[in-house]
């Protein structure tokens, strides 16, 4: 559930921002006639969006960097375009509908348009790769990822509809596009550092070498590692400045600066200035939501869980196995042990005794999904390290899906008994 509740609003929160910043200002700039060709665009960028999701569901199809490098392109183009326009036709409310406004708002909307279709494919494919476990759209497993998928969008389109709010009545207008453009100013920056990635990667046709080295690239190879490596940053930029922009809007709203000649006009702007200050706070709440999401939940749900020390037991070399005392392993928790292979490879497997049973499950501590990654014990329950679905403990043992990949064994005179070769024959789960 965490996973996707993070993985969408980090991959969303800027589109989201930037788009609804342009809507404000197109509408504020141009009045009906920015809200439809922008809207227009909008929906034209959704249209894409599901369409490319859906022949990437069907095809497999795989999105090579330099896709990204094509995007990254167009934004910055688009983008020094509509910084241009800005300046030129977009410094004053509701204009007359001219030439320039039109440009203006058609540079804006396409701006809105390819943000959403760069972002918001891979979104709409989350639900079709949640970890089932085989056991369908209607398991609890899928669900609760469910849950956090849509949670994340429910909560991302509050944040929308909020920061719209503030932005449409924000006083002085000039705020507005202030605003956008800092931020699309910060965010081509970014696209410049991704923009060249591909090329220092890969293009020889530019006469560079095929790696990276600071000698070969200078200023533009470092920039494009500290964007790759500080992609965080620009989302931390822009909360920064929303939380500058409803800090002022609450400001705003505790003041009265208009006159008013009776006690119902007086009513009437007091009103309206709490709905301002509701407007800020809200959209405060959901900022330092994000953040928490972003930082807390992210750090806990990506953290690596150390798994326990192997256990000790019992090598009958002459007969060729392993024995396990039986008492040792029936409390019901995941047991780890370890052997050393001739080869120098550490081939682990865990023990776990059945719920309500005599039986134990018993299997190598990987699978065919995950691979070697292991399993640890989280309140009572085995759960994969890698992917993080619990297991069922009676199904340990059988094969299939991100279950351990079994090992055969047997119980004689009070222990488990485990064949060396069994063992050895584990080694490559552990290369």
């Amino acid at each position: 559930m965490f996973k996707y509740l993070w993985m969408v609003i980090q991959d969303l929160f800027l589109t989201v921002t930037y788009v609804t910043l342009m809507h404000t200002m197109l509408s504020r700039v141009a009045d009906r006639k920015g809200r439809m060709i922008h809207g227009i665009a909008l929906g034209l960028g959704v249209l894409a969006s599901i369409a490319l999701a859906i022949v990437k569901f069907n095809t497999k199809l795989i999105i090579s960097s330099h896709w990204n490098h094509y995007i990254y392109a167009v934004l910055l183009t688009l983008t020094v375009l509509f910084l241009v326009l800005t300046f030129c036709f977009g410094r004053k409310e509701k204009q007359p509908a001219g030439a320039g406004s039109t440009v203006l708002c058609i540079a804006g909307s396409l701006i809105s348009a390819v943000l959403i279709f760069y972002s918001l494919p891979g979104v709409l494919l989350y639900p079709f790769s949640f970890n089932t476990m085989g056991q369908g759209y209607l398991s609890s497993y899928y669900l609760v990822r469910m849950a956090g998928w849509l949670g994340a969008l429910i909560l991302l389109l509050i944040y929308s509809r909020l920061l719209s709010h503030c932005t449409l009545d924000i006083k002085p207008y000039s705020w507005v596009p202030a605003l956008l453009n800092v931020n699309l100013l910060v965010f081509a920056m970014y696209c410049f550092g991704r923009f060249f990635a591909p090329w220092v990667n890969r293009a020889k046709w530019l006469g560079w070498s095929v790696k990276y080295t600071d000698e070969a690239y200078g200023w533009i190879g470092n920039w494009m590692m500290f964007t790759a490596n500080h992609s965080m940053l620009f989302i931390w930029i822009t909360v920064g400045l929303i939380v500058l922009l409803c800090v002022f809007f609450f400001r705003q709203g505790t003041i009265l600066r208009e006159k008013y000649d009776n006690p119902a006009q007086l009513r009437k702007l007091k009103a309206r200035n709490r709905h301002w200050r509701r407007m800020a706070v809200g959209t405060l709440v959901c900022l330092v939501l994000f953040s928490l999401i972003l930082t807390v939940v992210k750090t806990n749900d990506t953290k690596q869980v150390e798994l326990s020390a192997p256990e000790s037991y019992t090598v009958d070399a002459g007969a060729g196995v392993i024995l396990i005392p039986t008492e040792a392993v029936n409390d019901g928790h995941l047991h780890r042990f370890e052997y050393r292979t001739e080869n120098n490879i550490d081939v682990r497997w865990i023990v776990v005794r059945k719920p309500n049973s005599a039986s134990y499950g018993v299997g190598l501590d990987a699978c065919e999904v995950c691979g070697n990654a292991g399993y640890f014990e989280r309140n009572g329950q085995v759960v994969c390290k890698r992917c993080d679905v619990v297991m069922n403990i009676n199904t340990i043992g059988f094969k299939g899906g991100c279950n351990p990949i079994p090992l055969a064994y047997e119980v004689k005179d009070g222990n488990l008994v485990f064949k060396l070769e069994d063992l050895v024959a584990g080694e490559k789960e552990f290369k």
